[in-house]
């Protein structure tokens, strides 16, 4: 079953997500759903979709709620710090990521959570979690030059 639909399921899951990564991630959540509920009898390619439609309704408020966590606390952190200092360089540098590398680090440092208790947030595992986190402190030094971030200034941060 999952050799025969597994396409099947990832396209109708790209199509509404539209992230190569998260569309892997939620067509295997598809089917291990159905392993789970699995009783004896081939399900149905319908039956696929519609639990694919699940996963993705799921994704989608999800999301809402990380987008809305990350604009309370973006809000909280430019009230607690002055626009020249250090912490609105970060804010800035934060704001170019990518929504999955911003939440990560937002996670590790803002938050502290070990890898561990990411990875429950993130509903993923410790060592994929810090797989996300290196790549995202990667992608964070990357972006630094980009945001007009001196060498002195990185220092005083």
């Amino acid at each position: 079953m999952h050799q025969d639909c597994y396409s099947l399921i990832y396209a109708f899951v790209q199509r509404r997500i539209n992230d190569p990564e998260a569309s892997q991630e939620l067509a295997a959540d598809v089917f291990r759903i159905v392993w789970q509920k699995w009783q004896g009898e081939a399900p149905r390619l319908p039956w696929l979709y519609a639990v694919a439609r699940n996963v993705i309704g799921n994704e989608y408020r999800s999301r809402e709620r990380r987008r809305q966590l990350q604009s309370r606390l973006r809000a909280e952190a430019v009230a607690q710090s002055g626009s020249n200092e250090p912490e609105s360089y970060v804010l800035e540098v934060l704001e170019t990521l990518k929504n999955a590398d911003r939440e990560v680090l937002q996670l590790a440092y803002w938050e502290q959570l070990s890898l561990a208790e990411i990875g429950v947030v993130l509903q993923i595992s410790p060592t994929t979690a810090k797989v996300r986190l290196h790549r995202a402190r990667e992608a964070f030094r990357r972006a630094m030059p980009r945001t007009g971030l001196t060498t002195s200034t990185q220092q005083e941060a």
